[in-house]
């Protein structure tokens, strides 16, 4: 990928260096990804296209600074690190917005998303990046890019849905248990590392304990998760894998008030499983931008999602 041009011969030692850009580049073998996308960039057609490693490169430097596709332009255009980064020389055009945009929709067709997630999770597992010592499981809500539909729009009974984004739906949020329109993503994160192992995009109302076992790896030692996931087959399930169980108990009908082991029980996991909600900051709060969705459809969202946090575990391994 090093890329070195006429030009950068005159530059002065050190300059437009970034070191974990470097040490992200170093980190990992990009062949095996090149393999994966170079076919959604065929260049049978037309101008020959950029390389696709540079292109998924560039779609992770949009993740870790923030920037929309005309950003990323610009940040290309002008930045001597995010050039040396995609393995572009200083006399190389840049790929413009629309460029961005297309090979992005180009991978959200092709599925590539949970294949590209899977890679450098491989390969920063290889590397002894991750611990296994448990899995922290959980979920959090995410806006949709649309506005929320009006109420009262549908026949009574009817659930009310946006045209532009369908996938998109209603649960309620909080402890006011107020309305929230959009998507809900769920995580499995090694406890320990603080990397993301598992996720799972869903429409808002899906139930978190719908898709629990599905972010249980298998490798892990134990499993942390809040009462919502409490299911006597999932406890079962669990032992039945070698893997300790540590999901939170909560009381029912039957059992009104908690034994107190229960509640003792109950507050020692919640001490481990709050690192959990520092992954959710970070991806809401920080570059990633999932507070909000930026794309519309399921497809095209769970993508962001996995690039977002594919980005996450690269610079969270190169911290």
């Amino acid at each position: 990928m090093e890329q070195r041009g006429f030009a950068e011969a005159f530059l002065p030692a050190g300059f437009g260096r970034n070191a974990r850009l470097e040490r992200i580049a170093a980190l990992l073998d990009w062949g095996p990804i090149e393999a994966l996308v170079r076919r959604v960039r065929p260049g049978t057609v037309g101008r020959p296209p950029y390389r696709a490693v540079a292109m998924v490169r560039a779609l992770l430097l949009q993740q870790w600074y923030g920037l929309s596709d005309p950003g990323l332009e610009e940040a290309l255009s002008d930045r001597v690190s995010f050039r040396r980064f995609c393995g572009l020389s200083l006399e190389e055009p840049t790929p413009d917005e629309t460029t961005v945009c297309r090979f992005r929709a180009s991978l959200v067709e092709a599925g590539l998303g949970e294949a590209l997630f899977a890679e450098v999770g491989r390969q920063l597992e290889a590397a002894g990046f991750v611990v296994k010592a448990g899995t922290l499981i959980d979920a959090s809500l995410i806006e949709a890019a649309v506005r929320r539909p009006p109420d009262g729009s549908t026949p009574k009974g009817e659930e009310s849905r946006s045209p532009h984004d369908p996938d998109a739906n209603w649960t309620r949020a909080g402890r006011d248990r107020r309305p929230f329109f959009g998507y809900k993503m769920h995580l499995g994160v090694d406890q320990g590392s603080g990397l993301i192992r598992s996720r799972c995009l869903t429409p808002a109302k899906v139930y978190e304990s719908e898709v629990a076992d599905d972010l249980v790896i298998g490798d892990e030692r134990a499993v942390y998760a809040d009462k919502a996931y409490e299911k006597g087959v999932r406890r079962a399930a669990l032992k039945a894998r070698g893997i300790k169980d540590r999901i939170q108990h909560r009381r029912s009908r039957v059992q009104p008030q908690l034994p107190r082991w229960q509640t003792l029980r109950n507050t020692l996991i919640g001490r481990v499983r709050t690192a959990i909600e520092r992954t959710f900051s970070e991806l809401k709060r920080g570059p990633y931008g999932l507070a909000r969705m930026r794309y519309r459809g399921l497809k095209a969202c769970h993508f962001h999602l996995d690039i977002a946090a594919t980005a996450y575990n690269l610079r969270r391994a190169t911290a």
